[in-house]
């Protein structure tokens, strides 16, 4: 299937799943083809043939948004070069969960969550060390004993109860042996944004920009993004806006219109800060603002009041 094929098929996944779905973004360059809301679940996905064609930049750029957002980055993809993407197996690269289409439905809208991830070296399992060290506290069985019965190290043995995943096949010895369901689901919708903080990656500046130093200047937490229909997120504790800058104006238009989409599905507010008075007051729901007004505002509200009241404007 090529990648227009598989972006529908997990269009139509979440559709089903009951939520709402962005159109295909065609922007080109932008790291992220689909976002999709379900209550307070915000996805960002990337649709790919071939995972492998995911990069470090494209996963950097999905966690900055992720993290801003509150939302979940996800990759659907096909396969890699080692052959086609198993069912029922949640892959990841860059601390981002992969999926096939296959699983996102079987997990979605059949309610039959994977059990297996692959990691360097082969498939693991997920176990839940506190009822595996409890069952072999309670009934007095050494590390040697458990270790023997599951064909691994005691030290192994240690490691799963303190939260390593186990091969597969020992983890159903242990399992069997125990008469346990230590064998637990992968939630791939799962994101540690800390894993991120312990990458050390320089943020980019804000200091080409005017808009975004002013941005900055009335209080607002600026994270620049490049792979995007917007140059940055910015946010107070009253509001997060998606945030564009431009003067092309077939780029402002596009962008814009983009920009609404997304933020009728995050539930956010869009800006589209120009640098010149535009004639139009917004583009669909993106407010626009130019940099002359930006540079009179003292308060993060008179920007906030301003993007409420324009977005709706007529």
């Amino acid at each position: 299937m090529d990648r227009t094929g598989l972006i529908n098929t997990t269009r139509a996944i979440l559709a089903k799943a009951g939520f709402d779905v962005s159109s295909a973004l065609t922007l080109r360059g932008i790291c992220f083809d689909i976002v999709a809301r379900r209550d307070t679940q915000v996805l960002i996905v990337k649709v790919l043939s071939n995972i492998d064609a995911f990069s470090k930049d494209n996963a950097e750029e999905m966690k900055v948004l992720a993290e801003s957002l509150g939302a979940t980055p996800l990759v659907t993809g096909e396969r890699s070069s080692s052959g086609a993407l198993e069912p029922g197996i949640v892959y990841s690269r860059f601390n981002i969960s992969i999926v096939s289409n296959e699983t996102l439905a079987d997990l979605l809208l059949e309610e039959a969550p994977p059990f297996i991830f692959a990691a360097p070296g082969g498939l693991y399992v997920k176990l839940d060390s506190s009822l595996l060290k409890q069952a072999r506290e309670e009934r007095g069985i050494s590390l040697g004993a458990l270790a023997e019965t599951a064909g691994v190290s005691r030290r192994t043995i240690q490691m799963y109860e303190s939260g390593m995943g186990a091969m597969i096949d020992a983890a159903l010895r242990m399992e069997e042996f125990l008469e346990l369901p230590i064998i637990e689901p992968i939630d791939p919708f799962t994101f540690k944004s800390e894993d991120r903080l312990k990458e050390q990656h320089e943020p980019p500046s804000i200091e080409e920009s005017f808009a975004l130093k002013q941005l900055s200047t009335l209080g607002f937490t600026v994270r620049p993004v490049v792979k995007s229909p917007f140059e940055a997120v910015s946010n107070n504790k009253n509001a997060v806006m998606l945030t564009s800058l431009g003067s092309d104006e077939q780029k402002v238009m596009e962008r814009a219109i983009v920009a609404s989409e997304l933020s009728r599905i995050m539930d956010r507010f869009s800006i589209l800060i120009v640098e010149k008075k535009h004639e139009r007051d917004n583009i669909n729901s993106t407010a626009i603002v130019s940099n002359e007004e930006l540079k009179k505002m003292d308060e993060p509200n008179e920007l906030t009041d301003l993007v409420a009241e324009r977005r709706t404007k007529r």
